[in-house]
């Protein structure tokens, strides 16, 4: 998304008032959620999953799929431009973290060559307190 809208310019004073504890800290501060614990880690229901903290619309249902992590996995966002990614070097290992390409929220990182067969062979493993499911018609 190459535009800048409210939500893109908040503070982090901001967020903490618009989002709970845990939301803030998986968001805002990089956190993860403990695995097999979050709303939409083995959900199977048709829609578009949203960024949580300002709606933008980042993956489909059509591209989840069962990675067996206890993370939501998708194989590919819904466009390139609605998330960046940044290098992520903390925990002793090199990763690429996935943020929100509108408001800069962590939503967890991409991992490539785990041998999934999908058509990215990517896996965006991604935090449930960072997305929302708006539901559609199958």
């Amino acid at each position: 998304m190459s535009y800048m809208t409210e939500d893109s310019k908040k503070t982090e004073i901001d967020w903490q008032q618009v989002l709970s504890p845990q939301e803030f800290n998986v968001l805002r501060q990089a956190g993860t959620e403990r695995p097999f614990t979050g709303e939409y880690w083995d959900t199977t229901t048709q829609g578009v999953y949203s960024c949580r903290a300002c709606g933008a619309e980042l993956f489909a249902s059509d591209t989840k799929f069962d990675a067996s992590c206890g993370w939501p996995s998708f194989y590919a966002p819904l466009a390139e431009d609605r998330v960046r990614y940044i290098t992520d070097e903390t925990m002793g290992m090199k990763r690429v973290e996935v943020r929100c390409a509108n408001c800069d929220s962590h939503m967890g990182h991409v991992f490539e060559g785990e041998g999934f067969k999908t058509p990215t062979d990517l896996r965006y493993c991604m935090n449930s307190l960072s997305l929302s499911l708006r539901e559609t018609q199958g």
